[in-house]
């Protein structure tokens, strides 16, 4: 085997085609519905908020999307992203289990999240828009958009969560330094966001809250379109530059994964890393599992309900066919902001509900302890989200220890921390807590829910 630590692919080698998973899925997702009718949507529906370029992407059952050259020479400034083996943390965690990781870090807005912000932006330039919507938890989504739509030639409005807006301002003045307008949501400036405030005036605010707002600024604005950075199945399709770049990086390290993880908020860092390794699965008969690693605080993979429900807390999306806590679910403030979100995407869904993949869920301080010592072994200190991913990797690689089994554990370090140290600071002074949800917290949103079940 070669024991070099960083393996590294040339430009030559980023992907030239996305991969579909809904191409090879056993059983296909089914489709959104129209908030009114309750009917499934057509294009028509979509076309007030998306180019239509992405349109036919999210519904296209074709395996091989091209990459256009545009996106491809953006992807330049960073890709191919380098993996690495991760020795170190493998010797202190005393596991036989072999560790790599793709880091996504190295990215100009720091995440995995420009994969699918510049095709986005450059489908919507292409089609003459002038002005973008959107949404943003952590702030690593609205600062890859608005690095995106920067180099287009975009305007962008950007919905930042008050919680992290008031937590991380240094992602809100990387946003601001590309050009973009960012609010702390819910604001005054919709409908959507007036409604959450009359109701709560210190509401922290949510990922649902944050899209509500961004899609009613768009769905009034001819001139305007909305861009989401995760759930979608067009957005989970651009991220998987991730994961076949991973396999041929892990062809030249003389290995293939048994295990694949992805910290999860909405699936597009999960969904990047792992389809294309499930695709193999269904295609070759290989028997990778794929384990989408969440928050204890917002568990909707692992206590959720498979059930038609709104993207948003007011009801303005589609219906998705989605794992669910309810779109009027709150999370508690927890700093990994990128995984408050109550839902998961379609593809995610299907595939959970198929037992084709795995969900753990993880509370704070244990991702926190697990990402601490990654840093003080690897190096890179990992984003709050990331270290959901890396708390499952420790788990599995026990697991292995405790088995006297070799394993080889391949994870996504979707993003670096560098602008969450304040979490960190949090973490060694003792202030964050945990949060245990009830068994009625859980399920008061859930209980209000009008939206169609599924059998």
């Amino acid at each position: 085997m070669n024991k070099t630590k960083k393996i590294l692919l040339s430009e030559k080698e980023i992907p030239e085609k996305w991969y579909n998973i809904q191409a090879d899925m056993p059983n296909p997702t089914l489709p959104p519905l129209h908030p009114g009718t309750k009917q499934p949507v057509g294009p028509e529906d979509l076309a007030p908020l998306f180019p239509m370029e992405l349109i036919k992407q999210e519904v296209s059952k074709e395996r091989w999307i091209d990459i256009p050259e545009e996106v491809r020479d953006v992807y330049k400034i960073w890709r191919p992203s380098p993996l690495f083996r991760a020795y170190d943390f493998e010797k202190l965690l005393g596991t036989p289990a072999k560790i790599y990781y793709k880091y996504e870090g190295v990215s100009p807005a720091g995440s995995h999240k420009p994969n699918t912000a510049v095709p986005q932006a450059y489908y919507n330039k292409m089609e003459g828009v002038k002005r973008l919507t959107t949404e943003t938890g952590a702030g690593q989504w609205g600062s890859a958009l608005s690095f995106a739509c920067n180099h287009f030639g975009i305007d962008l409005e950007v919905y930042m969560v008050k919680v992290s807006y008031d937590q991380k301002p240094y992602r809100k003045s990387m946003m601001k330094t590309w050009g973009a307008n960012v609010f702390s949501s819910p604001t005054d400036k919709t409908e959507s966001g007036r409604k959450i405030l009359a109701e709560d005036p210190n509401s922290p605010g949510s990922l649902g809250i944050a899209i509500s707002e961004a899609v009613e600024r768009a769905a009034k604005d001819g001139g305007t379109k909305y861009s989401l950075g995760s759930v979608l199945n067009h957005v989970l399709m651009h991220q998987t530059v991730i994961g076949l770049e991973a396999i041929k990086q892990m062809e030249i390290a003389g290995d293939f994964p048994d295990i694949v993880v992805g910290c999860f908020g909405g699936g597009s860092n999960f969904g990047g890393i792992s389809f294309p390794f499930l695709g193999l699965n269904f295609r070759e008969g290989k028997k990778v599992r794929a384990i989408a690693a969440e928050p204890s605080s917002c568990p909707k993979l692992t206590k959720g309900q498979f059930r038609y429900d709104f993207g948003d807390t007011v009801g303005l999306t589609p219906l998705i066919p989605m794992y669910t806590l309810g779109h009027t679910f709150i999370p508690e403030p927890i700093h990994a902001g990128g995984l408050r979100y109550h839902g998961a995407g379609a593809i995610v869904s299907q595939l959970l509900k198929d037992k084709l993949i795995e969900a753990q869920a993880f509370h704070q301080l244990e991702c926190f302890d697990a990402g601490v010592k990654f840093a003080r072994t690897e190096g890179i200190i990992p984003a709050p989200e990331s270290t959901h991913a890396i708390a499952a990797v420790v788990k599995e690689a026990l697991k292995a220890k405790e088995e006297g089994t070799s394993k080889t554990i391949l994870f996504n370090l979707s993003g670096h921390g560098y602008f969450d140290m304040s979490a960190y600071d949090a973490y060694f002074s003792g202030k964050l807590v945990e949060h245990h949800l009830t068994e009625e917290e859980l399920h008061a949103d859930l209980k209000k829910l009008n939206t169609p079940t599924i059998e």
